[in-house]
């Protein structure tokens, strides 16, 4: 999972780098291994233009100083925050990715591609550096738009045509931003629309009858930096701006375009105040905690709950609603260290059993001799709740229940989520009870998996928009791409080479 950006300004004397980096911190939840930003002074002087770019392995705040800012100059640019799931974590695989034919392009990619072998077969004529699927996406596009003609001649239908040819090509869930120099910003996503992107825009503030354009993985982006969101990329769809500041927009690079988006969106990665093809992130996680609750008092009506309490941060909205469907109080019992990154997104298990009890602390006055309920968004791979388990009963908690806003994760995921391989995940094979007393707790509930779709579909502004979700890491149903039997059990060999090599120091 990772934050991309990108940002076209009417002015061309006015620099972007600064917002860039502002909606790069607001993204920051997205990814924490690495950041990058590339801009252009777009519309000048054909070949006098210049792309000028600072990546590196790090958040954001520390990847960019005063003397990076101030060479980042132009009035459109990219940016990307990192989460690895395909390659490795070095700093040679940071985004954006740049190719200099034609007419010098970058990419920043959110999202994973499942026929990267192919593709490579049959992008045996360009180099590429990395084992990056997000650069060789950028080369094969590059492929595609360099058959198209000169940088003079270059529009906005060859782009999307190039766009479309792409698409043709790879299999995959994935949402991008491509940064074409002295042609313009072009953002595209995948037929199903499993990974997110939206765009916006806010009149010039300089440039009279002029607007400035924004694409980013969450709304909560635009919305910090004063854009009026005008919707989602169309799912096999992209949007394009040039160098006039001309926007246009095309919902048909794909003929098999169908929005499935990928549930955990709104169970965990993206913030409760975004808004994902349509959908309020946090009216969905309400539904949740509605349903959950529900389906609590059906199994346990005499529950004995104390009081419900979340595991910070995303459970929250889930919880709270819970407890208001319980008619239990609702209590802050955990305290977080804002100075800990996030568990699930930390590269390797030794880092993230290491830094759970650095992040959370106990206010035992809510534990102390009470029946108390743990809500999380999901429940992965098990070590969090494992000793989060732990930490209540330490503080004096009578009993401990737990429950997942989310349904049990049973399959690797495939699409740009580090759900690489089923030996990892704690529900792989086991019931619900196996699986409490394994974290011991005295009871353990998933949400449905019906439930949780319907917490979605039901918080539609309008209906019917979503034709259906990728669900693949709770039933196993693949939507994009052939996924075989043989490729997740290369993802598993990937992935213990990996975390061995390069994480665990083991």
């Amino acid at each position: 999972m990772c934050g991309i950006l990108g940002l076209m300004l009417a002015d061309q004397e006015t620099h972007c780098a600064q917002e860039i980096f502002d909606g790069l911190t607001v993204l920051q939840h997205r990814g924490q291994d690495a950041a990058g930003i590339v801009t252009c002074e777009m519309g000048a002087e054909p070949h006098s233009s210049r792309l000028h770019l600072r990546k590196d392995n790090g958040l954001v705040k520390d990847v960019f100083e005063q003397t990076h800012m101030e060479t980042l100059t132009g009035n459109c640019g990219i940016g990307h925050c990192r989460y690895p799931t395909a390659g490795s974590s070095s700093c040679a695989e940071a985004q954006p990715f740049y190719t200099n034919v034609p007419f010098g392009m970058c990419l920043a990619h959110n999202g994973n591609l499942v026929n990267t072998g192919a593709l490579r077969e049959k992008m045996h004529h360009r180099h590429v550096n990395t084992e990056s699927d997000s650069e060789l996406l950028l080369n094969l596009l590059a492929w595609a738009l360099a058959e198209k003609g000169d940088l003079g001649s270059i529009t906005a239908a060859d782009v999307f045509s190039a766009v479309r040819t792409s698409m043709g090509m790879v299999q995959g869930g994935y949402a991008c931003v491509v940064l074409i120099n002295n042609v313009g910003m072009v953002a595209f996503r995948d037929p199903h629309g499993i990974r997110p992107a939206v765009y916006g825009r806010r009149p010039s503030k300089t440039t009279a009858g002029g607007y400035d354009y924004i694409i980013a993985s969450e709304s909560t982006a635009s919305d910090t930096l004063g854009f009026e969101l005008l919707g989602d990329v169309p799912p096999g769809g992209a949007v394009f701006c040039d160098t006039a500041g001309v926007f246009s927009v095309t919902d048909d690079a794909s003929p098999d375009a169908t929005l499935k988006p990928c549930v955990f969106e709104y169970v965990y990665f993206a913030r409760p105040d975004s808004v994902m093809d349509g959908v309020p992130v946090y009216d969905a996680r309400l539904a949740m905690g509605q349903k959950l609750g529900q389906r609590i008092l059906e199994k346990f009506p005499d529950h004995g709950i104390d009081c419900v309490i979340p595991i910070p941060d995303t459970s929250r909205t889930s919880a709270l609603q819970l407890a208001y469907t319980l008619d239990v109080p609702y209590r802050e019992g955990f305290i977080k260290n804002r100075y800990i990154a996030r568990t699930f997104i930390m590269p390797g298990q030794a880092a993230r059993q290491k830094t759970i009890r650095l992040k959370l602390n106990t206010l035992k006055t809510c534990f102390a001799g009470k029946n108390v309920l743990l809500v999380d968004d999901s429940i992965v791979r098990g070590t969090t709740a494992t000793q989060i388990v732990q930490m209540a009963r330490e503080a004096g908690a009578k009993n401990v229940y737990m429950c997942s806003a989310a349904p049990a994760v049973r399959y690797p995921n495939v699409y740009g989520i580090d759900i690489p391989t089923s030996t990892e995940l704690i529900a792989n094979g086991r019931t619900e009870e196996e699986i409490a007393s394994l974290i011991g707790a005295d009871w353990l509930m998933y949400q449905s998996l019906a439930d949780l779709e319907a917490s979605i579909s039901e918080s539609q502004p309008v209906e019917g928009r979503i034709k259906g979700y990728d669900s693949s890491c709770f039933n196993g149903i693949y939507n994009e791409g052939d996924i075989s039997a043989e490729y997740l059990a290369s993802l598993h060999e990937v992935s213990y080479s990996c975390w061995c090599d390069s994480c665990c120091g083991s």
